[in-house]
Protein backbone atom coordinates (compact mmCIF):
# COMPACT_ATOMS: atom_id res chain seq x y z
CA UNK A 1 0.00 0.00 0.00
CA UNK A 2 1.53 3.36 -1.01
CA UNK A 3 1.10 5.01 2.39
CA UNK A 4 3.61 6.87 4.54
CA UNK A 5 2.81 8.08 8.04
CA UNK A 6 4.46 11.30 9.19
CA UNK A 7 4.87 11.94 12.90
CA UNK A 8 6.79 14.43 14.98
CA UNK A 9 8.79 14.08 18.15
CA UNK A 10 6.33 16.61 19.58
CA UNK A 11 4.35 19.67 18.56
CA UNK A 12 5.67 22.61 16.54
CA UNK A 13 8.57 20.70 15.00
CA UNK A 14 7.70 21.42 11.36
CA UNK A 15 5.59 18.35 10.64
CA UNK A 16 3.11 20.07 8.32
CA UNK A 17 5.80 21.84 6.31
CA UNK A 18 7.73 18.58 5.94
CA UNK A 19 4.52 16.86 4.82
CA UNK A 20 4.09 19.61 2.23
CA UNK A 21 7.68 19.21 1.05
CA UNK A 22 7.28 15.43 0.67
CA UNK A 23 4.04 16.00 -1.23
CA UNK A 24 5.62 18.63 -3.49
CA UNK A 25 8.59 16.38 -4.27
CA UNK A 26 6.29 13.47 -5.11
CA UNK A 27 4.16 15.67 -7.35
CA UNK A 28 7.28 16.91 -9.13
CA UNK A 29 8.21 13.27 -9.73
CA UNK A 30 4.87 12.74 -11.46
CA UNK A 31 3.04 10.94 -8.65
CA UNK A 32 -0.54 11.60 -7.55
CA UNK A 33 -0.73 12.47 -3.85
CA UNK A 34 -3.35 12.51 -1.11
CA UNK A 35 -2.82 14.02 2.34
CA UNK A 36 -4.81 12.75 5.31
CA UNK A 37 -4.69 14.73 8.56
CA UNK A 38 -5.48 12.08 11.14
CA UNK A 39 -7.05 14.50 13.63
CA UNK A 40 -7.09 18.28 13.39
CA UNK A 41 -7.22 20.23 16.63
CA UNK A 42 -7.10 23.91 17.49
CA UNK A 43 -8.81 25.10 14.30
CA UNK A 44 -12.32 26.53 13.89
CA UNK A 45 -14.67 25.11 11.23
CA UNK A 46 -14.14 28.17 9.00
CA UNK A 47 -10.32 28.08 9.19
CA UNK A 48 -7.95 26.11 6.96
CA UNK A 49 -6.31 23.20 8.72
CA UNK A 50 -2.99 21.46 8.23
CA UNK A 51 -4.15 19.48 5.20
CA UNK A 52 -5.22 22.68 3.47
CA UNK A 53 -1.85 24.24 4.30
CA UNK A 54 -0.11 21.29 2.68
CA UNK A 55 -2.24 21.79 -0.44
CA UNK A 56 -1.49 25.52 -0.50
CA UNK A 57 2.25 24.91 -0.41
CA UNK A 58 2.55 21.68 -2.39
CA UNK A 59 -0.08 22.03 -5.09
CA UNK A 60 -2.66 19.64 -6.47
CA UNK A 61 -3.08 17.11 -3.68
CA UNK A 62 -6.28 15.48 -2.47
CA UNK A 63 -6.96 16.36 1.16
CA UNK A 64 -8.97 14.59 3.84
CA UNK A 65 -9.65 15.28 7.51
CA UNK A 66 -11.66 12.66 9.44
CA UNK A 67 -12.13 14.81 12.55
CA UNK A 68 -11.70 18.42 13.68
CA UNK A 69 -11.89 19.82 17.18
CA UNK A 70 -11.69 23.51 18.13
CA UNK A 71 -9.31 23.46 21.10
CA UNK A 72 -5.52 23.03 20.66
CA UNK A 73 -5.26 19.86 22.74
CA UNK A 74 -4.49 16.20 22.24
CA UNK A 75 -7.23 14.72 20.01
CA UNK A 76 -8.77 12.56 22.76
CA UNK A 77 -8.93 15.52 25.15
CA UNK A 78 -10.19 17.91 22.48
CA UNK A 79 -12.92 15.46 21.44
CA UNK A 80 -14.03 14.92 25.04
CA UNK A 81 -14.20 18.63 25.79
CA UNK A 82 -16.08 19.33 22.57
CA UNK A 83 -18.60 16.57 23.30
CA UNK A 84 -17.79 14.93 19.99
CA UNK A 85 -16.90 11.43 18.92
CA UNK A 86 -13.18 10.77 18.84
CA UNK A 87 -11.36 9.60 15.75
CA UNK A 88 -10.14 6.04 16.13
CA UNK A 89 -7.06 4.42 14.58
CA UNK A 90 -9.08 2.02 12.45
CA UNK A 91 -10.99 4.97 10.97
CA UNK A 92 -7.73 6.66 10.02
CA UNK A 93 -6.43 3.44 8.48
CA UNK A 94 -9.66 2.82 6.55
CA UNK A 95 -9.67 6.36 5.13
CA UNK A 96 -6.01 6.05 4.14
CA UNK A 97 -6.71 2.75 2.40
CA UNK A 98 -9.57 4.35 0.47
CA UNK A 99 -7.31 7.16 -0.68
CA UNK A 100 -4.55 4.70 -1.61
CA UNK A 101 -6.88 3.05 -4.09
CA UNK A 102 -6.81 6.19 -6.23
CA UNK A 103 -3.40 7.74 -5.55
CA UNK A 104 0.24 6.83 -5.95
CA UNK A 105 1.09 8.12 -2.47
CA UNK A 106 -0.92 8.83 0.66
CA UNK A 107 0.68 10.88 3.43
CA UNK A 108 -0.93 10.48 6.84
CA UNK A 109 0.04 13.37 9.10
CA UNK A 110 -0.36 12.84 12.82
CA UNK A 111 -1.22 15.29 15.57
CA UNK A 112 1.74 16.02 17.83
CA UNK A 113 3.88 13.00 18.66
CA UNK A 114 3.56 9.30 17.92
CA UNK A 115 1.74 8.33 21.12
CA UNK A 116 -0.66 11.26 21.46
CA UNK A 117 -4.02 9.68 22.21
CA UNK A 118 -6.85 9.76 19.72
CA UNK A 119 -9.49 8.23 21.98
CA UNK A 120 -10.19 7.18 25.56
CA UNK A 121 -9.12 3.62 24.76
CA UNK A 122 -5.58 4.84 24.13
CA UNK A 123 -5.53 4.56 20.34
CA UNK A 124 -2.66 6.41 18.69
CA UNK A 125 -1.08 7.21 15.35
CA UNK A 126 1.22 4.23 15.94
CA UNK A 127 -1.84 1.97 15.99
CA UNK A 128 -3.04 3.41 12.69
CA UNK A 129 0.42 2.88 11.17
CA UNK A 130 0.36 -0.74 12.35
CA UNK A 131 -3.04 -1.34 10.75
CA UNK A 132 -1.67 0.09 7.51
CA UNK A 133 1.72 -1.66 7.78
CA UNK A 134 3.09 1.70 6.67
CA UNK A 135 6.57 3.17 7.16
CA UNK A 136 6.77 6.12 9.53
CA UNK A 137 8.81 9.26 8.82
CA UNK A 138 9.91 11.09 11.97
CA UNK A 139 10.14 14.90 11.95
CA UNK A 140 12.51 16.24 14.57
CA UNK A 141 13.78 19.65 15.67
CA UNK A 142 17.37 20.58 14.99
CA UNK A 143 18.72 21.66 18.35
CA UNK A 144 19.42 20.68 21.92
CA UNK A 145 17.06 18.00 23.29
CA UNK A 146 16.21 16.39 19.97
CA UNK A 147 18.41 13.31 20.43
CA UNK A 148 16.44 11.88 23.34
CA UNK A 149 13.00 12.54 21.87
CA UNK A 150 13.94 11.22 18.44
CA UNK A 151 15.59 8.08 19.78
CA UNK A 152 12.58 7.35 21.98
CA UNK A 153 10.23 7.74 19.01
CA UNK A 154 12.26 5.39 16.83
CA UNK A 155 12.58 2.87 19.67
CA UNK A 156 8.81 2.87 20.10
CA UNK A 157 8.33 2.24 16.39
CA UNK A 158 10.77 -0.67 16.46
CA UNK A 159 9.18 -2.08 19.59
CA UNK A 160 5.87 -2.21 17.75
CA UNK A 161 7.42 -3.86 14.70
CA UNK A 162 6.99 -0.72 12.60
CA UNK A 163 9.44 0.62 10.05
CA UNK A 164 11.06 3.95 10.85
CA UNK A 165 11.72 5.29 7.37
CA UNK A 166 14.13 7.94 8.60
CA UNK A 167 14.35 11.38 10.17
CA UNK A 168 13.81 14.79 8.61
CA UNK A 169 14.83 17.93 10.46
CA UNK A 170 11.73 20.08 10.34
CA UNK A 171 13.35 23.52 10.64
CA UNK A 172 17.05 23.88 9.95
CA UNK A 173 18.21 27.30 11.20
CA UNK A 174 20.01 29.77 8.99
CA UNK A 175 22.70 30.05 11.65
CA UNK A 176 22.79 26.68 13.43
CA UNK A 177 24.36 26.49 16.88
CA UNK A 178 26.85 23.85 17.94
CA UNK A 179 24.16 21.45 19.19
CA UNK A 180 22.29 21.53 15.89
CA UNK A 181 25.47 20.99 13.89
CA UNK A 182 26.53 18.06 16.09
CA UNK A 183 23.06 16.54 15.79
CA UNK A 184 23.61 16.00 12.07
CA UNK A 185 26.12 13.32 13.06
CA UNK A 186 24.43 12.14 16.23
CA UNK A 187 20.82 11.70 15.05
CA UNK A 188 21.59 8.80 12.67
CA UNK A 189 23.95 7.33 15.24
CA UNK A 190 21.51 7.23 18.17
CA UNK A 191 18.45 6.24 16.12
CA UNK A 192 20.00 3.83 13.65
CA UNK A 193 17.93 5.32 10.81
CA UNK A 194 19.05 7.68 8.05
CA UNK A 195 18.71 11.42 7.98
CA UNK A 196 16.43 12.02 4.99
CA UNK A 197 16.33 15.78 4.82
CA UNK A 198 16.53 19.18 6.43
CA UNK A 199 13.86 21.77 5.65
CA UNK A 200 15.08 25.35 6.09
CA UNK A 201 13.56 27.45 8.85
CA UNK A 202 10.85 29.70 7.42
CA UNK A 203 10.15 27.44 4.43
CA UNK A 204 6.43 27.54 5.17
CA UNK A 205 6.44 31.30 4.62
CA UNK A 206 7.78 30.99 1.07
CA UNK A 207 5.41 31.66 -1.78
CA UNK A 208 4.03 28.35 -3.08
CA UNK A 209 5.88 28.47 -6.41
CA UNK A 210 9.24 28.90 -4.67
CA UNK A 211 8.36 26.21 -2.12
CA UNK A 212 7.51 23.69 -4.83
CA UNK A 213 10.62 24.49 -6.84
CA UNK A 214 12.83 24.07 -3.75
CA UNK A 215 11.26 21.07 -1.99
CA UNK A 216 13.36 18.42 -3.73
CA UNK A 217 16.53 20.19 -2.58
CA UNK A 218 15.51 19.58 1.05
CA UNK A 219 14.78 15.84 0.83
CA UNK A 220 16.80 12.72 0.10
CA UNK A 221 16.19 10.52 -2.97
CA UNK A 222 14.05 8.09 -0.94
CA UNK A 223 11.57 10.97 -0.64
CA UNK A 224 11.86 11.86 -4.35
CA UNK A 225 14.39 14.60 -3.60
CA UNK A 226 18.02 15.30 -4.42
CA UNK A 227 19.34 16.32 -0.99
CA UNK A 228 22.69 14.72 -0.17
CA UNK A 229 23.09 13.98 3.54
CA UNK A 230 26.84 13.54 3.28
CA UNK A 231 27.38 16.81 1.48
CA UNK A 232 25.09 18.61 3.93
CA UNK A 233 26.99 17.23 6.92
CA UNK A 234 30.33 18.16 5.36
CA UNK A 235 29.12 21.72 4.96
CA UNK A 236 27.26 22.14 8.25
CA UNK A 237 28.62 19.71 10.84
CA UNK A 238 31.54 20.75 13.13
Amino acid sequence: MPVMVITGTGTEVGKTVVTAAVAAAALAAGRSVAVLKAAQTGVRPDEPGDAEEVARLAGAVTTAEPARYPEPLAPATAARRAGRAPVRPHEVAERAAELAAGHDLVLVEGAGGLLVRFDAAGGTLADAAALLAAPVLVVAPAGLGTLNATELTVRELRGRGLEAAGVVIGSWPGEPDLAARCNLLDLPDVTGVPLLGAVPAGAGALDPATFRASARDWLAPRLEGRWDAGAFRTREAP
